[in-house]
């Protein structure tokens, strides 16, 4: 049976929202609701995908410390079935303090091991052998190299940091079928000052250029030029954690049903839209059947 897979680490994020603005240094700001949740990375993906009805592997790192525990229900909860792969007795999910304060959000996140020393890239490699599209996460190159070579299609997102640039992750990038940053992340790594710079630069990489706008759709460079699909429609935006995880799932639906690469952007800015609806990244969804609809209205 064909499946979509990846690996990466489990995130639990802490939400604090409803603040009239972001603390400064030594401040004290009081949040009006509090949440946790099961946070983004290629778990969060894969079980939207799995929700689209897209057979979905998710292999990741769960212990017995309190927030692992927290992680497997939310993972039952959502119906997903997750493949274990850490072997020690710390605790080796991430947790990030969330403050979502007038759509913007900041982060402080906290890990305590490097888990994926506790497993083998053999290990990773049998379980997502036989994917026809895998979601990359840093760390596992040689694993995605064998999968490549087997003619799995590979999709890459970093997400921000400080240090992001093409001498970093070119290794990934050549590897990558599809990447798919959002503006400030493209405009970071290609070291340019415009959308459109930054698709020539990563044109050179990929036949399909193409960086995520937010509210206003996404950009999409190749061979017929340079095209905007625009965002859904009607969309009141209250949380943007995990919205990039969310479009790489209605993106991937697309590819595995193999879709026109435009139809593939408008099934993520569907899910994308749909996720940003909501605070955290999984507690706003599309099924199958709506997503359909709404990326027939884009």
């Amino acid at each position: 049976m064909e499946f979509v897979g990846g690996v990466g680490y489990t995130n639990i994020d802490l939400i604090y929202s409803g603040m009239d603005r972001l603390p400064d240094t030594g401040e004290e700001v009081f949040a009006k609701r509090f949440e946790m949740h099961l946070g983004g990375g290629v778990p969060a993906t894969l079980i939207n995908t799995s929700r689209l009805g897209v057979p979905s592997k998710i292999l990741t790192f769960v212990g017995n410390d309190f927030f692992s525990e927290f992680a497997k229900k939310s993972y039952a909860e959502y119906g997903a079935e997750i493949i274990n792969l850490y072997q020690g007795s710390g605790m080796p999910v991430i947790l990030t303090s969330v403050m979502v304060c007038n759509q913007d959000r900041s982060f402080t996140s906290y890990r305590e091991e490097a888990t994926a020393s506790c497993c083998t890239a053999e290990d990773i490699y049998r379980h997502l052998s036989g994917a026809k599209l895998v979601s990359m996460h840093v760390g596992f190159l040689d694993v995605y190299k064998r999968l490549k070579e087997e003619g799995t299609v590979l999709i890459f997102d970093t997400g921000w940091e400080d240090d992001l640039s093409i001498e970093k992750y070119e290794d990934y990038l050549r590897l990558a079928d599809y990447y798919l940053p959002n503006q400030k992340e493209a405009l970071k790594i290609t070291g340019t000052n415009t959308v459109e710079a930054a698709a020539e630069k990563l044109s050179a990489y990929f036949p399909q250029a193409i960086i995520k706008l937010d509210k206003d759709g996404c950009l999409l460079r190749n061979s017929a030029g340079t095209q905007f699909i625009p965002s859904m429609k009607g969309v009141t935006a209250v949380d943007s954690t995990g919205a990039g995880d969310a479009f790489m799932s209605g993106f991937m639906y697309g590819l595995f049903h193999g879709h026109p690469i435009e139809q593939c952007i408008r099934f993520g800015n569907v899910t994308g839209g749909t996720c940003v609806q909501g605070i955290g990244c999984l507690t706003k969804y599309v099924d199958e059947k709506t997503l359909l609809e709404l990326a027939a209205a884009i």
